[in-house]
């Protein structure tokens, strides 16, 4: 009996190492790569950049930012779908997720099935701008301008299928008036467009019409959102310009691969909420004309499947198609 100690105490203490081994390392023991479905320099890697630094700052790890751009952000969303479920490939996607799963005839992913929302943490509506000789003060004398000229008004967007089009395909919708959808490769020709008279209005979002604003070169006359921007008060909501419920507005999340630990998603969910509830960010984001968001994942799927829903049933009657 004693041999049989002597033997057994080294050999549990040889197993030791091995069993501290296998416990998992804290969350993250590693960069973090965070995938943006655009181009650098557009809202959506703007927004990327913005938390990546604060998550990394909070966390201890970097979170680099990685651009894979293309097919309105659908090659990242299928890129991340199919990475490995730890925590370590993230995917910063905008509005875009919750429109293409209507627009597009197929994915090689599924928004809701694929992907674990992990924070939803701003949001940030359009602008209806005409060009400075339309003749229409704001939002309620441009629908009164549009119903008396049917069909005979046109409007630019970023492209196919970007919230752009669709909340112009909304609001033909709403107001039961026909007007020409013109699509351009991003939202700079879009803004250039109407800025030369090409066009007679457009949507879009704050930072991409501001450079045009300011000079006079274009002119808004709502805003897209529920309430009035903090940025620009005197703005009147197109609610208030007369069209009940119109909300148009991308957003920008942090969703995961599914499978990917709860602790996790939790994780990045805390970081990113204590992240947005930090004074200087939160201005940071509203000078973009962003409205910050401090909500569970529970509200993020369901905000997504509404999201999904509410896109649907404007590409479904607008028959919109992507380029």
């Amino acid at each position: 009996m004693k041999y049989l100690r002597r033997v057994a105490l080294p050999a549990l203490l040889l197993c030791l190492p091995v069993l501290a081994s296998a416990q998992p390392a804290k969350y993250p023991a590693k960069p973090i790569r965070m995938v943006v479905g655009y181009a650098p320099g557009g809202g959506s890697d703007i927004m990327g950049r913005l938390i990546a630094q604060q998550m990394a700052e909070a966390m201890g790890q970097q979170v680099v930012v990685e651009n894979r751009a293309g097919a309105a952000q659908n090659i990242a969303a299928e890129f991340v779908a199919k990475s490995p479920a730890d925590g370590y490939t993230v995917f910063l996607s905008s509005a875009a997720l919750g429109i293409n799963v209507s627009l597009y005839p197929k994915l090689n992913y599924d928004p809701v099935k694929d992907f674990i929302p992990a924070a939803l943490f701003a949001t940030s509506p359009n602008l209806l701008l005409v060009h400075p000789s339309f003749p229409a003060k704001n939002g309620r004398e441009f629908i009164a301008v549009a119903k008396k000229n049917p069909g005979k008004l046109n409007f630019s967007s970023s492209g196919s299928g970007s919230s752009q089009h669709l909340s112009g395909e909304m609001l033909k919708i709403q107001i039961g008036v026909d007007m020409t959808h013109i699509p351009y490769k991003g939202s700079a020709p879009s803004m250039t467009a109407l800025a030369s008279g090409e066009v007679d209005f457009s949507f879009n979002n704050i930072p991409s019409a501001q450079p045009l604003m300011t000079p006079g070169r274009v002119r808004a006359l709502a805003i897209t959102s529920e309430r009035r921007s903090a940025l620009l008060p005197e703005l009147p909501t197109m609610i208030e310009g007369g069209v009940k419920g119109f909300v148009t507005q991308t957003w920008y999340g942090v969703l995961v691969p599914a499978g990917t630990p709860a602790d996790i998603v939790n994780t990045l969910n805390a970081v990113i909420v204590k992240a947005v509830q930090k004074e200087d960010f939160r201005a940071r984001l509203a000078q973009t004309g962003a409205d910050t968001i401090t909500e569970t994942p529970e509200y993020f799927r369901k905000y997504l499947q509404e999201e999904i829903e509410r896109w649907g049933k404007v590409v479904k009657a607008s028959k919109a198609k992507p380029e």
